[in-house]
Order: structure tokens, then sequence, then C-alpha cells
């Protein structure tokens, strides 16, 4: 099954690794990374979520480990704790095939003497959070300075969360000569200066992925503004996922949908950056035992969890940026599953759907009605028909007069006269194209 990866002159340990894990081809990032890190180069790759990047890193990394070598010759940053843990998983996995590689997670909110003891062991792999890792070696558990090779993992999402202080005094205790390994779903400004300090000019490798997945059915569904709520409900009650992801801009709008859905007898999972490290950890053994059909969720979840088998995503909110957007759909139609990615918008959400389509993204215009998804007018097409009425009362406001003196239920003739005069242009109109005709 893992012929495919022979090119890479993998050795049959890592091939049965590969098999197991029922690897059959390469994606796009592997196909481009696995071939430079294997040669010992510094990388930088731009890959939205779903393109296969952990493993694109993580199999050439296991497969350069010295297992003569009694120290940490890797070490693999991530932003989030649940991140850190799938990567970990993801290592131990591969590592069935080479029993005398080890490998150790360390990661915030948890035991800091346990995390001692673990590195004591000296692990060949480290795999943590930048803040944990850097405590650790800051205490001497830890010592990294012969570490050759170095992953940062969504970057751009470090930046966000303020990690790259942490991250700059963990590359800087490492040896000058330190490979570094940059994966971004985006390459902001701040990053860019990080890396010219460390690697100077190195060419990015940049996955463009299609925006439009055909495994993903992107649905476009009108709401008024306080009817989100209710047209959410109305979709859980009658959609049955494998899983399904709500996406809430904020905690708070996560905490409120959350509760109204529970109070409306939906168990429902949430999972967000303000629950405490004890109750993200039993959240993600829930969502992951399958205990929820559906978990409102924040941008976290859109980064940092991977969840395997995800169906349906439902964007509650539209975010800001877009490039969230294009990581919450990513949670679904992957490897050979299909998918459905469902976006509420209200009309002063129009100029975020501009923003998405101009990013390339297409939607299927619809509404859920009577237990299912209906197509209706596109956006555009309403909103042409509305500025034309407009722009018709516009031509005709002249003919109606405010009369100079103000009596009561003035306002209501005014309507009225207005559409007598719309209805009787738009009979002028039609008796003009039936003659063209």
């Amino acid at each position: 099954m893992s012929n495919a990866f022979k090119r890479f002159n993998f050795d049959d340990k890592m091939l049965a690794a590969i098999d197991r894990i029922n690897f059959t081809h390469p994606t796009l990032i592997q196909e481009r990374v696995i071939p430079k890190i294997l040669k010992g180069g510094n990388v930088v790759a731009q890959s939205e979520t779903g393109s296969g990047k952990s493993h694109a890193f993580l199999l050439p990394l296991i497969y350069k480990i010295d297992e003569r070598k009694d120290y940490p010759q890797t070490v693999i940053l991530a932003p989030t704790r649940e991140l850190a843990r799938q990567l970990h998983n993801m290592t131990l996995d591969l590592l069935e095939s080479y029993p005398g590689i080890r490998a150790a997670a360390f990661i915030g909110g948890t035991d800091m003497n346990r995390d001692e003891q673990k590195a004591g062991r000296t692990p060949h792999i480290v795999i943590g959070t930048p803040s944990r890792v850097k405590d650790l070696m800051q205490s001497g558990a830890l010592d990294l300075h012969l570490a050759d090779r170095v992953v940062i993992d969504e970057a751009d999402l470090m930046i966000d969360l303020g990690f790259l202080e942490e991250i700059d005094q963990i590359t800087r205790a490492l040896d000058a000569d330190v490979r570094l390994l940059v994966f971004s779903a985006t390459i902001p400004e701040a990053l860019r200066i990080f890396l010219r300090k460390y690697i100077g000019e190195v060419e990015t490798i940049i996955i463009d992925t299609p925006k439009n997945k055909a495994s993903i059915h992107y649905s476009l569904v009108p709401v008024r503004g306080e009817e989100k709520q209710k047209k959410v409900l109305d979709i859980v009650q009658h959609v049955t996922p494998y899983i399904g992801l709500i996406f809430a801009n904020s905690r708070e709008r996560a905490d409120e949908l959350f509760d109204h859905l529970n109070s409306a007898g939906i168990n429902a999972g949430l999972f967000h950056g303000g629950l405490k490290p004890r109750e993200r950890t039993k959240e993600i053994k829930k969502i992951r035992a399958l205990e929820y059909e559906w978990v409102v969720a924040s941008d976290l979840a859109a980064r940092g969890l991977d969840i395997d088998g995800a169906s349906h995503v439902i964007n509650y909110d539209i975010p800001k940026e877009i490039e969230f957007f294009t990581h919450r759909v990513g949670r679904v139609g992957r490897g050979q599953y299909e998918g459905t990615a469902i976006t509420l918008y209200t009309p002063d959400e129009e100029h975020l759907i501009n923003l998405i389509e101009n990013k390339g993204y297409t939607f299927s215009h619809e509404d859920f009605k009577r237990g299912e998804f209906i197509s209706i007018k596109s956006r555009t097409q309403r909103t042409s028909r509305k500025k034309k009425e407009t722009d018709l009362e516009s031509k005709l406001a002249h003919r109606v007069k405010r009369p100079n003196k103000v009596k009561p239920g003035y306002k209501k003739k005014m309507k009225e006269e207005m559409n007598d005069l719309k209805r009787n242009e738009r009979r002028k109109h039609s008796m003009k194209n039936r003659k063209k005709r």
C-alpha cells in the first residue's frame, strides 16, 4: 500500500509505519516538504488545514532520528495543548515501528514535576507548547542545545497567541546550525521578520488548495440577526451529523448559543479557550468518544483541535478574518469523506460574504425549512431586485409632495400615493416590453 512513499527512500520500518496509518499516496505538501527535510534544509511552508502537513514533517523527522545518540534531536512546538497532544499521538503511532526512539509531550497546565521527570528520561523527540518547553529549559530539566531540528507548527497562530518571544528564547538557546521547519496558514509580517532573523531568505513552499473542495457542499443561508439561534436550533434538530461543529466568533457568543441549545434539549458539547485545562481535556475525550452530535466552538477548535470524521460545520458567526473561514470549513470533507459547510449571514454581514467570495469561494444559496435545505435565489438577485425597487421610488419621489399642513395619517396617504405611482409605472414598463416583442 505504501509503494508511493518509496520514492523518498524510506526504509522498511517507515514504510510499515505508513502502511499502519493507512496512507497510500503522499499529499502535495508531503511531496514537496519531505525531500527538503531529508536533505537537511530549512523549510517554510504555507498550507491550510487538512493538507497533510503534520505527517509532512513527522515522517522525515522520525526517519532521521539516530537512536544511538542519547539526547533530544528534534523539537516540535505547537500553539495549543490540544494540537501538541495530537502531534504526540501521531508520533507514537509511527514509533510502533521504532521502539528505540523516545518521544515526550510537555504541555502547559500539567504537573511541572512530572514533566521534569519525563525530561530526565531524555526523549529523542520533544513535543510541546512554547511556554512549558521554555520553562523546562530554564529550570535545567530539559537540555536542548544539541537539537538540530525545530518545527514551529501553526506559526501565524503562535504569533496571534503571543508566543513569539518564547519561541525566540528557545531558538536562541539552540545550536547555531539548527534547522527551522516553519508551517503556517499565512505569513504575517511579524513572522517574516522572525524568519529573516534566523534563516534569512528561503523559498516559501506555497500549497494552493482549491477554495471550493469538491467533497464539501457550501451552503449560504440568509437570516435576520435575532433569528440566528432559532435557525441553528432548527438545523441541529433535523440534521444528524457524524459529528458537527458550530463556530462562534467569541467565547461569550459560544456560551450563549450553547445555553440556548441545551435549554432546548440538545446534547451539545462546548469547546473554547475560556475552559479550564481540566475541563478542556474532559470535553475533548467526550468529543472523541462521540458523546455529542454537535459541538459549539470558538476558532481555537478550528486551528488547534483536529476532530476526525467531522461531517458538518455551521458558521453561526462569520469570522472577521477570512483565513479562519478556511480553517473552519477545512474541518470537513477530508480524505475520502464528504462534508457540509453551512454559513448563516445577516444583512449587515453582506460585506463579509463579499470578502469570502472574492477569495474564490462559491456558495449554494439555500434556506432551511420544514426539515430540509431548499434552493433560493442568490443574494445578488435579491439585492438587484431591491435596488430596482429603490431606484423606481427615487425616480417618483418628486411626484409625491408633503402637504403644507400636516394632518394625522398624512404618511399613510403619501405611501398609498407612492404605491399607486409605482404600480402605474410598472404597467407602462410591462406594456413597452410587450410592444417590443
